[in-house]
């Protein structure tokens, strides 16, 4: 899993005025849940871009003090308005506890439907999944090889060691449609055969 480093300056008030003041000078107020304690911190706007703005998962590596906490991204509070960050959660872990977290979808393979003419549609681009820290990928990889003109892939049909996928098994992610060029094509080739036998009909009526 990707590890980012990130800098935090811990709160000692945390009232509406201290935040609003911190907003002013683009930090952003965080808050960090799961140790023995709730830590209330700081991080400038600007760093913490590299952690939201991204399709990657992070271990992230939080400097608070003298301490290093190990943690994940939790949720974000957007500003109605504005859309920027406005409250961050972050959940402390460790070594020998699992954690949920949504991890990235990166297909391999060609899909034997797309080689006939359909179109890969991937609709999950993250899967949520439960494990130790030390287990989990940076992505989650889903061969596509054998899924057919019509036919996709489920939760159900993927399986990674040591990890346990906390999405429906049902849930489609990733299949393979017929695209309009090639139902045209079929319809084409449906019409040109019509052609082709009534033509034939038609010779064979004349002979006799």
């Amino acid at each position: 899993m990707k590890v980012l480093e990130l800098k935090g300056t811990l709160r000692e008030n945390v009232g509406k005025v201290s935040t609003k003041a911190l907003r002013k000078n683009n930090e952003l107020p965080c808050v960090i849940y799961g140790g023995e304690k709730t830590i209330h911190f700081s991080v400038f706007e600007n760093e913490f871009r590299h952690l939201i703005f991204t399709p990657n998962a992070y271990l992230v590596k939080l400097s608070l003090g003298d301490n290093v906490v190990d943690a994940i991204l939790q949720d974000v509070q957007y500003h109605p308005v504005t859309d920027r960050a406005y409250h961050v959660d972050f959940l402390q872990v460790s070594e020998d506890k699992p954690i949920s977290i949504a991890l990235p979808v990166v297909t391999t393979g060609s899909a034997v439907g797309v080689l006939e003419g359909g179109k890969m549609q991937l609709t999950y681009r993250r899967l949520k999944v439960k494990g130790l820290i030390k287990d989990l990928p940076e992505t989650l990889e889903v061969d596509v090889t054998n899924i057919k003109l019509g036919s996709s892939i489920k939760v159900g049909e993927l399986e990674y060691e040591n990890l346990e996928l906390l999405d429906s098994k049902n849930a489609v992610v990733a299949s393979v449609k017929l695209t309009r060029a090639a139902k045209g094509d079929a319809l084409e080739e449906g019409e040109e055969a019509e052609g082709e036998e009534a033509e034939t009909s038609e010779s064979d009526e004349s002979a006799e």
